[in-house]
């Protein structure tokens, strides 16, 4: 099990019935329900494989993939957290563009 260097405390709410029965599966396996639940929870937590997709596009756009496109993307966000950028409206994007 884990430690106590990196453990958190978290309370969940379950329905009753659904309390009676994990207890009753505790009690089978001669645990407590507390150790039974965290030993389900850490089991299946352990079995799944967790990958992080960095491509901020919510559509998966492919120019994303380009690590200069998203150092350009990320060297505008910095300016902006700068205050070294200017927000557009679409209006003025037209009138800068001319259509």
């Amino acid at each position: 099990m884990a430690t106590a260097l990196n453990i958190k405390r978290k309370n969940i709410d379950l329905p009753v019935d659904t309390l009676q029965k994990l207890s009753i599966m505790a009690v089978a396996q001669g645990k407590s329900l507390k150790n039974f639940i965290e030993t389900i929870l850490i089991t299946k937590a352990n079995s799944v494989a967790v990958a992080v997709d960095e491509n901020p596009s919510p559509s998966g756009d492919p120019w994303f993939n380009d690590p200069e496109n998203m150092a350009s993307v990320q060297r505008g966000v910095a300016e902006m957290k700068a205050g070294k950028g200017r927000a557009y409206t679409m209006d003025e994007i037209r009138e800068l563009l001319g259509v």
